[in-house]
């Protein structure tokens, strides 16, 4: 059945701000296609001082938004996503550093996105282009200098975040003071594109999506069965078998019998997952994100990652997560092993499987704090 309350464009903006980066003339995108009119989404916390020299960037992953601090309400379905992080007196205090996270091109909060107005004022749908980490980047930067900064103090993000990090490094060497790569590699394993294509694969596969042009669907008949199966699928990459086995094991949901036809405490968790998210994410913004990911590769035409990521010249704090099997630590160490500017990787001890970089507050605290301090 459908979900109730599932996205639809059009949701109350919060308290984001927005900016149209582009106009007359279009974006040409990494993969040849093209936008025009491009606004970006984005929120502040903290004061720009007068030499625009304090701002850090903070980048979400695939399903976050601009909402990193601050409570829910009206335009934000939950609180900030990292909001242990930031704020007076956090790990990114915004007493010292004027903070901005923009929502990521592609998404469905605010930046445009699959739902937005084409030039036809119709939703984009499955006529919105393949956008790259690196396009996510480039229009990051459009952003920076619409708002007069020229140089970022620190750019800091797990997971997808992480990613554009680590493309801010490479693309933009002169911009960054100091980046915090958390819980990502340098490019998409097989492993990793797998997982994703499934996920994209069960949300074209749902009878409502109609090849992306489902918008005009009435309310609670889009794909919202395929997007809670994807995020389903997702789940079971983004945490550890440890702690699923730890949390419910082989134990039933409530009373129900799963030899009668009932299901399993883990079949139930996976559900709620999948309809939570179906309640606040577009399905079409998760199909583009997700194979942003896929394409993610810092040294596709710069000579390969070895000579991409010489090109760094702001000091890189890596971090990894124990038990990640998405982002497994393999990666981050062959991120240190590779960038001039690295010290090492600092692992993040967690049974919470690729999720620890949301999940383990002081532990991350830990990184970013440590990665500022030397911000002068």
């Amino acid at each position: 059945m459908p979900v109730t309350g599932a996205w639809r464009p059009g949701d109350e903006p919060g308290r984001r701000e927005f900016v149209t980066v582009f106009d007359a003339r279009p974006r040409v995108l990494e993969a040849g296609g093209r936008l025009e009119r491009l606004t970006v989404a984005y929120e502040t916390w903290g004061t720009l001082d007068e030499h625009r020299s304090n701002a850090v960037l903070v980048l979400h992953a695939l399903t976050g938004d601009s909402h990193a601090a601050g409570p829910a309400g009206p335009g934000h379905f939950l609180p900030g996503w990292w909001d242990d992080q930031i704020g007076p007196g956090r790990a990114i205090d915004t007493d010292r550093y004027f903070v901005i996270c923009p929502n990521v091109l592609g998404g469905c909060q605010g930046t445009t996105g699959p739902a937005s107005a084409a030039s036809d004022g119709r939703p984009y749908g499955s006529r919105f282009p393949t956008v790259t980490i690196r396009d996510q980047v480039g229009i990051e930067a459009a952003l920076a200098d619409r708002l007069g900064i020229q140089r970022w103090a620190g750019v800091v993000g797990g997971s997808m975040g992480g990613m554009r990090v680590l493309e801010w490094a490479v693309g933009f060497p002169e911009r960054v003071g100091v980046a915090v790569v958390i819980a990502c590699g340098a490019k998409a394993t097989a492993e990793e594109i797998a997982l994703c294509s499934l996920q994209v694969r069960a949300i074209r596969d749902d009878p409502n999506f109609h090849g992306g042009d489902y918008y005009d669907a009435v309310a609670g008949a889009g794909p919202h069965q395929g997007l809670s199966l994807a995020r389903g699928i997702g789940t079971v990459g983004y945490r550890s078998e440890w702690e699923l086995e730890q949390r419910f094991g082989r134990g039933r949901q409530g009373d129900e019998d799963p030899l009668a036809g009932g299901r399993f405490a883990i079949e139930s968790y996976l559900g709620y997952q999948g309809d939570k998210l179906a309640q606040r994410f577009d399905a079409n913004s998760y199909i583009v994100l997700s194979n942003a990911m896929n394409h993610h590769d810092v040294g596709r035409g710069r000579g390969g990652l070895a000579a991409a990521l010489r090109r760094v010249r702001c000091e890189v704090a890596l971090a990894g997560i124990s038990s990640d099997r998405l982002y497994p630590l393999r990666l981050q160490h062959e991120l240190a092993a590779l960038l001039p500017t690295s010290s090492g990787v600092q692992v993040i001890e967690s049974i919470s499987g690729h999720d620890g970089f949301l999940t383990e507050p002081d532990a991350v605290t830990k990184v970013i704090a440590g990665a500022l301090a030397g911000i002068g």
